[in-house]
């Protein structure tokens, strides 16, 4: 990570941190479950800031928000959760390192977004595989596939809209950007 000014990075590592806690919040607490989805699935807010963070500052900002939503998952719901969110953001955080150079190239936010996803979601089906030590859990998985492509696509699209605006605003001119 590189900038013109390190107090800002700190500052905006620290603002998109609580960013990500107040969105898994508002997710796993405030909002009901959603109607004939998964049980338990969630739109994966916290994602978007996830991305962003991992376009702006690289994968180990991505990786530090994924753990720091695991540790509060684990705090706040239980070690299961906390298993699960960490599972499932550290998958979807390999598929975001892999893609970063490639953003704006040959794969849009649009793209990452689903990718993401689609990881998240198997990393947490793996975790709930070793939990439980049943394969037939894996019968699952063409739901969660879909899911992922319903839920990605709301994020890369919000992605899409979000982040030509913020870079567009001026705040992140003192930062210079990884390869998007």
């Amino acid at each position: 990570m590189k900038t013109k000014d390190p107090a800002k990075t700190v500052a905006l590592l620290g603002v998109f941190g609580a960013l990500t806690l107040a969105l898994s919040f508002l997710e796993n607490t405030l909002l009901p479950d959603l109607p004939l989805l998964p049980p338990g699935a969630k739109l994966g807010l916290s994602n978007i800031v996830t991305v962003f963070c991992g376009s702006l500052f690289g994968a180990p900002a991505a990786f530090a928000l994924t753990a720091l939503k695991a540790l509060f998952a684990f705090v706040t719901r239980g070690a299961t959760a906390g298993l699960m969110s960490l599972a499932g953001g550290l998958l979807s955080v390999c598929a975001l390192w892999a893609l970063l150079r490639q953003i704006g190239k040959t794969v849009s936010y649009l793209g990452v977004g689903v990718l993401c996803a689609a990881a998240h979601n198997l990393g947490q089906l793996l975790m709930s595989v070793c939990l439980t030590g049943s394969f037939a859990l894996l019968a699952y998985g063409k739901y969660l596939l879909l899911f992922a492509l319903a839920t990605g696509t709301l994020t890369g699209l919000m992605l899409c809209v979000l982040v030509p605006r913020l870079r567009k605003s001026g705040g992140f001119s003192t930062i210079e950007t990884k390869d998007t």
